[in-house]
């Protein structure tokens, strides 16, 4: 491991392996097969990136999306790896030139599509030369039950068949136990080590709130926790990307779209342009976002309750990759609720899939509605040991709400959901229940039902939550066929006969943002001089990834800007004891760092 540790420090500029990064790294070098399950931001690159280094021929690296291969292959080649991309993007005479380099021994790594890899040419053309290892990256992608189900991962298991004596790593930052099943029958993985690091990401402030006018609620977030902050905010449909854009650039905030039905030329300039500058805030659909390897996002927004806690967790952890203080923040209501059940009972999909789309929906439902700590949920949803009930990083923690006997506004709403036949949504059992005099309810005549005006010491906001509450507990359910009525479950029948008690979440209070001081404590305080030093160092790599045509971060993280700041090295030796500064870097761009550092 001697070895792998040089590497390390020569190429990446690392002083240090992380977590399990050096007992993965020596599994696949000695040839064996293994399943790296590690949080996004985690480092699991380098537990195949090392290894293509030290063995013999070219490692294959299977990736669904162009750019995150883009992405990767900049960032190897900056730090002086051989390293190509071979996907549909290439012109025809760009991708001969990479595959003559292939058959003449010229790259340590190639990334490649699944699409591409599955092709009977491109296995033929891979057979003729060493193969140091396959990497399968994004490797949930291969369950049918996941959030970004690829069909062609499906069909990997080529790689065991046709190749039996080279060794694959699939790596993911989330599966579930059903998951990671499913990848090893898949992959044909049986014999493989598994490599479960923590799912912890405790840099990323959870939040959830009360969605009360969801466009205003995100301008004020942004406003006073993350001002010129980059950032992704997803919602759920295409037109709502664009709308939510639009209204934070009228607000000040430079915002961009990303959606499937944009044109792909559109949805790449946007993307570049959310990786290369700074301050950019991203409003996309779920389609943005896999592998996107930009370390300084500081904030990840959902305006649209995910499906499921895989799908949360992906998404919020491309927030903070930098290991820096960061945001996870939602906002969840009853429409989340009735919406995502509906989307479940019209799909087309089997049964089976229904029910457990079903039970990660309420998975997600009891994460938005828990009373504990968000993050000691997520990691005992993974299936990691907590050791603590307060993590001290999440709303619940900060702001903890209190709870309260329910049981008769429950019995109130189950009572008033039965007399009118089962048959309407939320809207309008609050109008009975609160005594609206309106068309509707007065249409119905459900102004003479016996729960007409009884819950007129509630104001709306909460039978709202009240209702969602009661969503997520089960005790009802919602009907598809009528557009989101609501309807008893057999749960229900216990709590109506006052054989149960009902404790539900108090809604908190919104707290005044006291997160942003949070971020400022955590972070150093710089005097004028450090200030006007990091501010050069970064004009320095602005220009430099201008000129190379590549993101900023993949010249140099925010990390190393600080620490060179810090430490003010003033020799070559001295600068490549900063983390991040590798010697092939160091080559490249050592004179130009010492002489900012020695004129400040």
């Amino acid at each position: 491991m001697s070895h792998a540790l040089n590497i390390l420090k020569e190429v990446f500029g690392y002083p240090a392996f992380r977590g399990q990064q050096a007992n993965v790294i020596e599994h696949l070098v000695d040839g064996k097969d293994c399943l790296v399950l590690m949080p996004t931001g985690g480092g699991k690159s380098l537990c195949y990136q090392i290894p293509a280094l030290m063995r013999k021929g070219v490692a294959i690296v299977v990736s669904p999306l162009i750019s995150l291969m883009q992405n990767q292959v900049a960032a190897l080649n900056e730090a002086g790896v051989d390293a190509a991309v071979l996907n549909s993007a290439l012109p025809v005479e760009e991708a001969q030139i990479v595959e003559q380099k292939l058959l003449a021994g010229y790259y340590d790594l190639l990334y490649v599509a699944p699409e591409r890899l599955l092709t009977k040419r491109f296995l033929d053309l891979i057979a003729q030369i060493p193969l140091a290892l396959f990497a399968i990256d994004e490797a949930h992608c291969v369950s049918q039950w996941g959030h970004d189900f690829r069909p062609e991962y499906r069909q990997l298991n080529v790689l065991h068949t046709r190749f039996p004596e080279v060794p694959r790593i699939a790596l993911t930052a989330t599966a579930d136990a059903v998951t990671r099943e499913e990848i090893i029958e898949r992959l044909v993985l049986h014999d493989a080590e598994i490599f479960l690091s923590s799912f912890d990401r405790p840099n990323i402030n959870y939040q959830i709130v009360d969605k009360i006018n969801s466009k205003q609620q995100l301008l004020s977030f942004i406003q006073h926790e993350h001002l010129h902050d980059a950032g992704i905010v997803y919602c759920l449909s295409r037109k709502k990307t664009e709308d939510i854009a639009a209204w934070l650039n009228t607000h000040g905030i430079t915002a961009l779209p990303y959606h499937a039905g944009m044109s792909p030329h559109q949805r790449a300039l946007n993307q570049e342009k959310f990786l290369r500058e700074e301050s950019i805030v991203m409003v996309a659909t779920v389609a943005f976002g896999m592998g996107i390897d930009k370390p300084d996002v500081r904030f990840v927004a959902h305006l649209d309750m995910p499906k499921s806690i895989e799908g949360y967790y992906q998404e919020t952890g491309r927030a903070g990759r930098d290991g820096q203080k960061a945001s996870a923040w939602m906002v969840y209501g009853l429409n989340d609720v009735i919406q995502q059940r509906r989307m479940i009972e019209e799909s087309e999909a089997q049964t089976q899939f229904k029910q457990i789309a079903t039970k990660k929906l309420e998975a997600m439902l009891a994460l938005c509605e828990t009373n504990s700590c968000r993050r000691a949920y997520l990691l005992d949803y993974f299936g990691e040991p907590v050791a603590f009930t307060a993590c001290g990083n999440c709303d619940i923690c900060l702001n903890p709400p209190d709870s309260w006997d329910a049981t008769i506004a429950v019995q109130k709403a189950l009572s008033c959901v039965y007399r009118t036949g089962q048959q309407f949504g939320a809207g309008h059992l609050i109008d009975i229940l609160r005594g609206n005099q309106t068309i509707r309810v007065v249409d119905w005549e459900h102004d003479r039902i016996s729960t007409f005006g009884i819950g007129k010491d509630l104001p709306v906001k909460g039978w709202r939550a009240i209702f969602r509450q009661l969503i997520a507990l089960g005790l009802l359910t919602t009907d598809s066929d009528s557009y989101g009525a609501l309807c008893l479950t057999e749960a229900s029948r216990a709590v109506l006969k006052g054989q149960k008690k009902i404790f539900l979440r108090q809604q908190p209070e919104h707290k005044k943002y006291l997160h942003k001081k949070q971020l400022a404590n955590d972070c150093p305080i710089l005097d004028q001089g450090a200030q006007q030093l990091l501010d050069q160092l970064r004009n320095w790599r602005t220009e430099t990834a201008r000129k190379h045509g590549v993101p900023a971060y993949v010249i140099f993280h925010d990390t190393t800007l600080m620490e060179l700041v810090r430490m003010n090295p003033q020799t070559k030796d001295e600068l490549l004891r900063v983390t991040g500064v590798g010697a092939h870097k160091l080559d490249k761009y050592g004179d130009h760092l010492i002489e900012i550092l020695r004129i400040a």
